[in-house]
Order: C-alpha cells, then sequence, then structure tokens
C-alpha cells in the first residue's frame, strides 16, 4: 500500500490537479531550503511533500492566477 494515500489527500484537496501541483511545489520548497537529511541517510522530497498535504501542514489557495 502506498503511503499516503491519495484517497486520504484528496480530502484536503479539490482535484488530483490541484493536490499535484501542491505537492510539486512544496517539493521545491524543500529542495531549496537544503532541509538536513533524515537520520536513514536519505530525504525524499516528494514523499515529505506528500505526508504534509496528507497530515494538514500544508494548505492550498485558489487565486485567478493559479495555486498559492
Amino acid at each position: 500500500m502506498i503511503y499516503p494515500s491519495i484517497d486520504e489527500m484528496l480530502k484536503t484537496v479539490d482535484s488530483r490537479y490541484s493536490l499535484a501541483v501542491l505537492a510539486a511545489k512544496r517539493a521545491r520548497q524543500l529542495r531549496e531550503r537544503n532541509i538536513a537529511k533524515e537520520e536513514a541517510g536519505l530525504f525524499k522530497e516528494v514523499t515529505s511533500a506528500l505526508e504534509d498535504i496528507a497530515s494538514g501542514r500544508i494548505t492550498f489557495e485558489r487565486t485567478k492566477d493559479g495555486i498559492k
């Protein structure tokens, strides 16, 4: 099973497209900030971004120009 599940994340966003855009933006933020590596030695920005979305730590706001 994939964690976090897409069904779980779709409860916090309105579409799969919004989920993809939100995850990409968050992963880019994490990469730019050079977040310290996890204890295991590997840090996956996309996985961390999806976990943030699933837990509700990251939200989105729809504007005329796109997702903010």
